[in-house]
């Protein structure tokens, strides 16, 4: 596959599952209230991880902004997966693991989408090629 068809496809996945979880955190739904509360990061962590992640989709679709992106989505998912792992549990509130795999797939997506594009961000300019 074209690599500039593997990023805009990983990107676009990831932008989109976050995007979809927005409507979850920002309405306050019961499934994520208990996530965050659990974490003891009920409202703030809640509404500032929302808008973390609006931003990372936005950057994620940006073609000038993708690898800060990309990283930024990579950060924020190793956080899920590391809560879902120690505190939450891969089934959260019988949901059979999907919010889990979900973050797993954004992880991945990020990961892809940095690895083609990591050159881009602004740090390793300075790096030798």
């Amino acid at each position: 596959m074209n690599t500039k068809i593997l990023s805009w496809v990983v990107r676009v996945v990831a932008a989109i599952i976050l995007l979809q979880t927005l409507y979850f955190k920002f309405t306050g739904h019961p499934d994520s209230i208990h996530i965050f509360s659990k974490l003891g990061l009920e409202p703030t962590g809640r509404i500032g991880i929302g808008v973390l992640e609006l931003i990372t989709a936005a950057l994620l679709l940006l073609p000038r902004t993708k690898a800060i992106g990309s990283l930024l989505g990579s950060g924020i998912m190793v956080g899920a997966v590391f809560f879902h792992l120690t505190q939450l549990g891969i089934n959260v509130n019988n949901d059979g693991g999907t919010l889990f795999f979900l973050a797993i797939t954004v992880l991945v997506c990020c990961l892809i989408a940095l690895g083609l594009h990591w050159r881009e961000l602004p740090f390793t300019k300075v790096l030798p090629k």
